[in-house]
């Protein structure tokens, strides 16, 4: 009992024990804090890698594609069985991307990917990333009337809607043009009854009318489309700041507007595809290298242009067969037995999970956490040597009640324990306090980043660079339990040297002095 009355007498009366509890303090919440948000970006990044790629993707490197799909994807089942608990086919293609924009042709390089709208929502997160909320839902890829991304203020005018009041506005334009080119030819002609022709100029109304005649029979803008495709929104948008320093997105195009896709067939002697479509949707999953380099469009449309269809057996061709696997299943054992079914030195296929096509970019993220997590935790090992030279300077300060307490019987093992008791309780101290500050940070870390923006008059994260409103945080318990062990463990493992020296101290050399 006398080891815990002299602990906490020691605890009281020593402030300088207070500077250690507050560096464990500190070095704890900067571990939680640290370790949260990088758990938040972490998770976030993974959803949105996830959100487009599949589990498994099998990718076929030859210019015709992957015949029969349907085939391939009964022997994938066969293999896997019931792993395997959605699939899709699609057609990827790089492309060209083409915008037309205030008389400038704004060109963009793409990677091009026909979609079966029924299936790519059951092995990716393809639907919840567009603008429109019936899309959303169900992807097609026909213009909506209206109703694009309600919850931003900034998104312009779309859909139908806008089509309609383009096209009217453009054919109003070349009418008034039409009628003052009109007006400006007679005075180079000559006025000889002779030699001028007769000329009548229709009234702007007749004009408008044998315009409108003359593009209907063809294709009329107003009231059809050409093949729907929806673009990545960094594609055909830049996002900067105005003059009052305001984030703004400035659209090149938006759903309405009509691009141009140029992209090389399947033939043996490729020949580059120059087809128009109309853009239905936006795709904004948040990560720049989706959102600046996809575009999508319908797969029996991609397949048509580009020549996969047997024209014997009317047999489709793909490039990719995407896999989404049962909650639980092992990607790289899927993978691996997919790999001895079709081996490389008979399929060109590359067969490859999520992760193994992220690779880089995960093990980066991983690898600053660890740094991070090493460089912070010397926080508290700094604290630890403080709670060092703390005790040493307690032994040498307490060198007659260390005398006193073997003189009285008191054991070595029993005075060292009193020290070692001693540092746990700062441990307990310092972590305990340092667990409520960083939770507490954690949970009002978007205010806190608030405060420090309107202090400072610069934002924590600038909005042109991160798409999320937002700092994301996870707390993962087995995080706190670890940090606050190491945290204990590091404060006792301090207090041994000390102890040990107080435990072999003799009591007569103690006392000589008194």
């Amino acid at each position: 009992m006398y080891r815990w009355l002299l602990c906490f007498r020691y605890l009281r009366t020593r402030y300088i024990a207070l500077a250690s509890i507050i560096s464990v303090t500190l070095g704890v919440a900067t571990l939680i804090v640290v370790n949260s948000v990088m758990a938040g970006f972490s998770a976030e990044m993974h959803e949105r890698l996830h959100g487009l790629a599949s589990d498994i993707l099998i990718e076929c490197h030859t210019s015709g594609g992957m015949p029969d799909p349907e085939g391939h994807i009964e022997e994938i089942m066969k293999v896997c069985g019931d792993e395997v608990v959605g699939s899709s086919a699609s057609v990827h293609v790089p492309a060209m991307l083409g915008i037309e924009f205030n008389g400038q042709l704004i060109t963009r390089h793409v990677n091009f990917v026909g979609l079966d709208a029924e299936t790519y929502d059951n092995v990716s997160h393809f639907g919840r990333y567009l603008l429109h909320p019936e899309n959303q839902s169900q992807v097609k890829f026909d213009l909506r009337e209206d109703g694009f991304a309600p919850d931003r203020d900034q998104f312009p005018a779309s859909g139908w809607n806008y089509r309609r009041a383009r096209v009217a506005y453009e054919r109003a334009f070349a009418v008034e043009q039409a009628r003052i080119d009109s007006l400006r030819a007679p005075a180079d002609i000559p006025t000889s009854d002779d030699t001028a022709p007769s000329m009548q100029i229709p009234p702007p109304s007749d004009i408008f009318k044998e315009t409108e005649g003359a593009t209907a029979s063809e294709f009329d803008p107003a009231v059809e489309q050409y093949p729907g495709v929806i673009l990545g929104i960094s594609t055909c948008s830049s996002r900067m700041r105005d003059e009052q320093n305001n984030v703004k997105d400035h659209y090149y195009c938006r759903p309405g507007d009509d691009v141009r896709m140029m992209f090389p067939n399947a033939s043996d002697n490729p020949k580059v595809v120059n087809q128009k479509f109309t853009v239905v949707d936006m795709y904004e999953s948040g990560m720049s290298e989706y959102d600046s380099t996809f575009a999508f469009c319908r797969l029996d449309q991609m397949q048509e242009f580009r020549g996969m269809i047997d024209p014997a057996t009317q047999a489709r061709s793909v490039t990719t067969i995407q896999l989404k696997l049962a909650e639980g299943a092992d990607l790289n054992a899927v993978r691996d037995a997919l790999r001895r079914r079709f081996p490389p030195n008979i399929y060109a296929y590359n067969i490859q999970t999520w992760r193994d096509m992220q690779g880089p970019l995960l093990a980066a993220v991983r690898l600053e956490t660890t740094i991070l997590n090493i460089l912070l935790f010397l926080i508290i090992a700094v604290a630890g040597f403080g709670i060092l030279a703390t005790f040493f300077m307690i032994v040498v300060e307490k060198t007659r009640d260390i005398g006193t307490l073997k003189a009285l019987g008191a054991s070595g093992g029993g005075v060292m324990s009193i020290f070692l008791t001693y540092g746990l309780l700062l441990g307990f101290l310092g972590s305990g306090a340092g667990l409520v500050g960083g939770l507490l940070f954690v949970d009002h870390i978007n205010e806190i980043a608030t405060v420090i923006e309107n202090i400072t008059g610069q934002e924590v994260f600038d909005p042109t660079v991160y798409y999320f409103t937002e700092i994301p945080t996870i707390i993962h318990p087995f995080t706190l339990v670890w940090v606050m062990a190491g945290a204990v463990g590091i404060a006792v493992f301090s207090s041994v040297l000390p102890a040990l020296r107080a435990a072999r101290m003799h009591p007569v050399k103690a006392l000589r002095f008194e």
